[in-house]
């Protein structure tokens, strides 16, 4: 199989309806893995019609001006209400977001809490937390955005959140059945194609990709579609909710689903969480914390689950934009 990543001209139906979208094609392809986490299986045939997708993750500099234009306070900027969260300890009912902060050396890769913390008024605004600022970063992808405030912006832009098959299609930029959306290779002649983390995780980080942390938006090559950033920089929402699997293929032409929506919302709390059912959405890309040794996810097909009261410092979004039929 051929999977060298060649941008190509594509025939949109229409002239692009924002600044900034790329039309991408429908078509047929075969989404998930069964070569790698569990989530990802079965793989299996999915269509998708076409639509236009943002060319890059929404930016501080976007987001800041629907903040401005709207007066939009972000979910994590303001206190939890302790009704919704019985039993919470206090210092937990407080307006933060979760942050990555990197132990001083090897620590168990089965306790996330040893690299994040849960950093009050840590924000978009204050990525790190108190003290730290967008100075510089208006080119960087906009973090600490819940599932209400992807919402409220897509809403106000007049776009969508995609959903898990669109996502993952966009992604794979017309090379299905490639390990990463620029082939099968992570680092082809051993230059980086994207923004995630070299050395041991959580606490090497060689940054030999150049960055630590999350990096302007557009810094690599774009895949076949002209997308940037759809593999490593930051996580991205999309609107379908969270099933611990796909569903199984099926046999017959007739019945390939089309754009699904996923697991229904009443299937997708965490069952090892049954005292807070937050119901989950599906997050996809992976983000500049993948590694080799640990969350494997820089690839098309990974998913994971996110629920949609939680934000954290290395999770953003784009926004899609569907063709009406007969447009």
């Amino acid at each position: 199989m051929t999977t060298d990543t060649v941008s190509r001209p594509i025939e949109a139906p229409s002239a692009a309806p924002h600044p900034g979208m790329l039309w991408i094609p429908g078509g047929t392809f075969r989404m998930g893995s069964d070569h790698h986490y569990p989530e990802e299986k079965p793989a299996h045939r999915v269509k998708v019609d076409g639509f236009w997708m943002d060319a890059t993750p929404i930016t501080n500099a976007q987001f800041r001006a629907f903040v401005e234009a709207t007066g939009h306070t972000t979910f994590c900027e303001i206190p939890p209400n302790p009704k919704d969260y019985p039993g919470a300890l206090p210092e937990m009912l407080k307006a933060a977001s979760s942050v990555f902060v990197p132990p001083p050396g090897r620590v168990s890769l089965h306790d996330h809490f040893r690299w994040w913390g849960f950093v009050p008024n840590a924000n978009w605004r204050q990525p790190q937390g108190p003290g730290s600022s967008l100075v510089g970063k208006d080119d960087h992808p906009v973090v600490h955005v819940a599932w209400s405030d992807v919402e409220a912006y897509a809403q106000w832009a007049g776009k969508q959140i995609p959903t898990e098959a669109e996502w993952e299609f966009a992604a794979r930029g017309g090379l299905d059945g490639a390990e990463y959306a620029w082939g099968d290779e992570l680092a082809p002649g051993g230059v980086h194609q994207a923004n995630t983390w070299q050395g041991e995780f959580p606490w090497q980080n060689l940054a030999a990709d150049g960055f630590v942390g999350t990096s302007p938006v557009a810094s690599y090559a774009p895949n076949g579609w002209g997308l940037y950033d759809m593999t490593g920089n930051v996580w991205e929402w999309t609107q379908t909710w969270y099933a611990p699997r796909h569903p199984d293929e099926k046999q017959k032409a007739c019945c390939i689903p089309v754009n699904p929506r996923g697991a229904p919302k009443a299937q997708s709390f965490d069952p090892a969480m049954p005292e807070l059912p937050i119901p989950r959405k599906v997050m996809k890309g992976g983000s500049h914390l993948c590694a080799p040794n640990y969350c494997r996810r820089y690839r098309p097909a990974a998913r994971m689950p996110q629920p949609i009261d939680t934000s954290t410092s290395h999770l953003g979004f784009r926004c899609v934009v569907r063709q009406e039929p007969g447009a």
